[in-house]
């Protein structure tokens, strides 16, 4: 009886309907709000920022945070620069200095009125010190960071629908939640966190499309998601040379525009790119720039100037990630141009202590661990396609010739090899034809990447010409291939794909 007094007394509606209500108020107010933007001033030190001109970008904001200890643009400004510093260099030495700033500048917004930025600037931080604590091995800190700021800018968004900035953050958030392979799934479960990879789209698609400070950060990210998940890589292309052209002076577009060209095999033109990068004392020392050159160095055979700029990415570099894969590379070029005492010497350096965590690393040490040669000739036309010298690699191929003494591995990496190449020549009926043989060879367990990669390039061409069920067959069927050195990228990929088939 007295459970239902209150109700019968009350006048107006119940409280859940009036929460609602104010709920609704709030978000029609914040949504009909201005959204807020940097100061002009913290504006000028995040396009420092985003060209690695992390002193200048500091000294910009060095006056502002000296006035507004507490005012959320340039914290936020300031933090990117420390983040994009760890991140880039990776430099164990400075590892406490710039988290403990990063957890400064927190406790500074708690003192700063709340408002859409200060939110979002709390968020981005949190975010931020829980990457650099997972990037150094502190999983414990990293992970309830990483966890807070996700929830935190979930509260973002919702409290202010228009403020894109928190969309784009949110939006890389769900979507790499969403995308991680299966193997991670229990870490997702053990911090708390689930995503929509599709929501995830839509959020960085709105910061990318709407002008808001973060809008150009927003669209190179979705210009990389799909190049790079969703093997659409004319976006990603196209903006990346434009920047360059726009910007000569930005070392962070250069390092995009290589990368990407990279990627896409485009080796020629990414060797230009880096050529043509700007350099300096203003910019931040960017390493692994070294790194990808020796790459696109190799790729064209110019061995003794890839083993230079190995050399010096070891040399400059401060973490611990890449080194295996250096040691690697340094050692194809030496063997490749017959030096065995100095091949060896690069061979045992892949097994120094050190992290195989990024795959170029893992599959350095499986190779070493796996204490097999490797066949010059296949060795050779894989980098030559590599780079996009599919010509040259069907002709270094002429000289391959399997016998019965041919490794398996060897004899399962031919036809893919042919396949690869053929295919960036556009010749699509050899590709598709030298992929299935690559498949047939492997059978469904061996232990190398090679069939699963045909099989995923097989479900891309499938894709491309509106067949379905056979696309669908072919992702499939890289996903059920076991362990190999990039089973986690490929099975990614494999799985967006087939969630965009659906």
């Amino acid at each position: 009886m007295s459970s239902v007094l209150p109700a019968q007394a009350s006048s107006g509606p119940p409280t859940q309907v009036v929460e609602a209500q104010e709920l609704a108020a709030n978000t029609e107010q914040a949504a009909n709000q201005k959204p807020e933007a940097l100061t002009p001033n913290s504006r000028r030190a995040y396009a420092d920022v985003l060209k690695l001109r992390l002193d200048a970008a500091r000294a910009l904001l060095r006056p502002e945070l000296a006035s507004m200890p507490t005012a959320p643009a340039p914290l936020l400004v300031a933090n990117c620069a420390d983040f994009v510093e760890l991140l880039i260099t990776q430099d164990a030495g400075r590892y406490d200095a710039l988290t403990d700033a990063q957890e400064a500048r927190l406790d500074a917004l708690d003192d700063a009125p709340a408002s859409a930025l200060r939110d979002y600037a709390r968020a981005e931080i949190t975010l931020h010190l829980g990457l650099s604590q997972l990037l150094f091995k502190h999983v414990v800190m990293g992970g309830y960071h990483l966890r807070s700021g996700y929830h935190q800018m979930q509260d973002v968004v919702k409290h202010y629908p228009n403020f894109l900035p928190a969309r784009k953050t949110l939006g890389v958030c769900e979507f790499a939640v969403g995308s991680l392979p299966e193997g991670y799934h229990w870490l997702l479960r053990l911090l708390g966190l689930t995503a929509n990879l599709d929501t995830g789209l839509q959020r960085l698609a709105q910061a990318a499309t709407q002008p808001n400070d973060f809008q150009l950060e927003s669209q190179i990210l979705l210009a990389l998601i799909r190049e790079s998940y969703y093997k659409k890589p004319a976006e990603a292309l196209r903006l990346a040379e434009q920047l360059t052209i726009q910007q000569p002076d930005n070392l962070l577009f250069a390092y995009l525009r290589i990368s990407v060209e990279k990627r896409q095999h485009h080796g020629a033109v990414a060797l230009a790119a880096y050529r043509a990068r700007p350099t300096g004392p203003g910019y931040l020392p960017t390493a692994y720039l070294h790194h990808m050159a020796a790459d696109l160095l190799l790729y064209r055979g110019e061995y003794a100037a890839s083993e230079r700029e190995n050399l010096a990415f070891l040399h400059e570099f401060r973490g611990q990630h890449y080194r295996k894969d250096a040691a690697f590379k340094l050692y194809l070029a030496v063997w490749l141009s017959g030096q065995p005492a100095a091949a060896a010497k690069y061979r045992a350096l892949i097994n120094q202590p050190g992290p195989a965590d990024v795959e170029e690393d893992v599959y350095a040490q499986h190779y070493y661990q796996e204490a097999v040669a490797l066949n010059p000739i296949l060795t050779k036309a894989r980098l030559q396609s590599d780079g996009g010298y599919d010509r040259e690699a069907l002709a270094t191929l002429r000289a391959f010739h399997a016998t019965q003494a041919t490794l398996w591995r060897d004899r399962i990496e031919a036809p893919y090899r042919r396949a690869r190449a053929y295919q960036g020549l556009g010749r699509l009926d050899s590709a598709w034809f030298y992929f299935e043989q690559t498949q047939t060879e492997a059978g469904p367990k061996a232990p190398y990447y090679y069939a699963p990669q045909a099989a995923l390039q097989q479900g891309y061409m499938a894709q491309s010409v509106g067949n379905k069920p056979t696309a669908r067959l072919y992702f499939r069927r890289a996903l059920n291939y076991p362990w190999h050195e990039y089973k986690n990228s490929t099975d990614a990929k494999a799985k967006l794909a087939l969630r965009e088939l659906k």
